[in-house]
């Protein structure tokens, strides 16, 4: 079945179900404590621990039809199918707007088809919802870091930092562009 017509019938079953949106993902209360535990988290291993709760969270947006089309969205992203990873994750952004995780994925998807301009408007929403959504941050400061914007790079990947201390790759990205700016090779 096309993913367009999978997404058509997802919405089309909010609809006639009348589906009732519960709290969104970045509204759940269990982050405020898990996000404090992240910070203080003493190593990489406590971070993970903590992160996947947190990723746990945001993907599930207590919604059944969008739920589906989030599965169905990632499994298309997963299997390297972007255009129907995008269409789907429109459709999540278009039935859910207030779904930071919608947002966020679609960007991801924009990010891999090479529209740098794209996604960081859509990174912008996800931290509209969710200011402390340090995937976003850290996909920020890639999207800059491509389209050679290193100070905003930089500056991203310090956020994310402050938020998650001991997410992978960031530290070893920011330090590198640190270093390639003092050199004065950027």
């Amino acid at each position: 079945m096309h993913f367009r017509t999978l997404a058509s019938l997802a919405a089309a079953a909010a609809i006639l179900l009348g589906a009732i949106s519960t709290a969104a993902d970045q509204k759940d209360p269990r982050l405020d404590p898990l996000f404090q535990q992240l910070q203080a988290s003493a190593g990489l291993q406590e971070a993970q621990l903590l992160e996947a709760q947190i990723w746990l969270i945001w993907t599930e947006a207590k919604d059944g039809p969008t739920d589906t089309l989030m599965q169905l969205g990632l499994a298309a992203m997963q299997s390297g199918n972007l255009a129907g990873a995008l269409e789907l994750f429109d459709a999540v952004t278009m039935q859910k707007p207030d779904f930071s995780e919608g947002w966020n994925k679609r960007a991801t998807v924009l990010y891999m088809l090479g529209a740098y301009d794209r996604s960081a408007e859509d990174v912008g929403k996800v931290l509209e919802l969710e200011p402390r959504h340090f995937g976003a941050l850290a996909g920020l400061g890639l999207i800059n870091t491509e389209l050679d914007k290193t100070d905003e790079a930089i500056d991203a990947f310090e956020r994310a930092l402050k938020i998650h201390p001991h997410l992978p790759g960031v530290k070893q990205r920011l330090e590198a562009l640190k270093k390639k700016k003092r050199d004065g090779a950027i």
